[in-house]
């Protein structure tokens, strides 16, 4: 699936080359030449990944990321930090401000895909295409199909969202904010008892298989996904 990647670097051939081998990758890539326009732009939709340059006019990267981590609203977003410093003290000092990954310039932009699809693995799962399996019941990203023990389920585009979430982060509870969030976008305004009726129908779309059973109201807090 296409993530969407913020990019924030100040020399314009290092953006470029950057955001042209996401989009390559089928990413989508917002870009900033400095890191209080990126706040800017997090103000207004929160990226999947953000790949940092370290060395910024005005704030630096290492203060940007820590923005990002003291933010309740920001803090889980993946980070790939971009730097000419190769001293293993100041890749220690990256990776404890909060960045997930550490890449020293110059870099290979193969190099770099391979890191951004390894940290959206571990961080943001649902924005890879990587197919899922739970308890006989399996999405694919990529053909945009679910199945039930083999069987072909119906879905409509949020149902599948909200499962191909649900999947990637399973036992986890999730309040209706945190879905609305996660899966509709923190830049779209909806009300909370929207998510209820996506459950529903997402509960009636796997009722044919049995595994609407998987989909629980965990009460006071939100929904899970559990075999338990």
């Amino acid at each position: 699936m296409t993530a969407t990647v913020l990019v924030v670097e100040d020399e314009p051939a290092i953006q470029e080359l950057v955001s042209y081998n996401l989009e390559l990758a089928g990413h989508r890539a917002l870009r900033a030449d400095n890191a209080e326009q990126a706040l800017e732009m997090v103000r207004t939709e929160l990226p999947d990944l953000v790949v940092l340059d370290w060395m910024l006019p005005g704030m630096s990267g290492l203060e940007f990321a820590r923005r990002l981590r003291t933010d309740r609203r920001t803090h889980a977003i993946p980070l790939i930090m971009l730097t000419a410093r190769v001293d293993e003290k100041d890749k220690l000092t990256g990776l404890e401000t909060g960045a997930d990954d550490y890449l020293t310039k110059p870099f290979s932009p193969r190099e770099l895909n391979a890191r951004v699809k390894a940290v959206l693995r571990r961080r943001a799962p649902q924005a890879t295409d990587d197919a899922v399996h739970v308890d006989g019941l399996q999405l694919d990203p990529v053909s945009h199909r679910v199945t039930g023990n083999g069987q072909t389920l119906s879905l409509g585009p949020t149902e599948f969202r909200l499962l191909h979430f649900f999947m990637t982060h399973a036992e986890r509870v999730y309040s209706r904010t945190q879905l609305l969030d996660q899966v509709w976008g923190d830049h779209v305004f909806v009300e909370e008892r929207t998510v209820d009726v996506h459950i529903r129908r997402l509960r009636k779309a796997l009722e044919a298989t049995g595994h609407d059973r998987l989909i629980q109201t965990v009460r006071s807090a939100g929904y899970r996904l559990s075999t338990a």
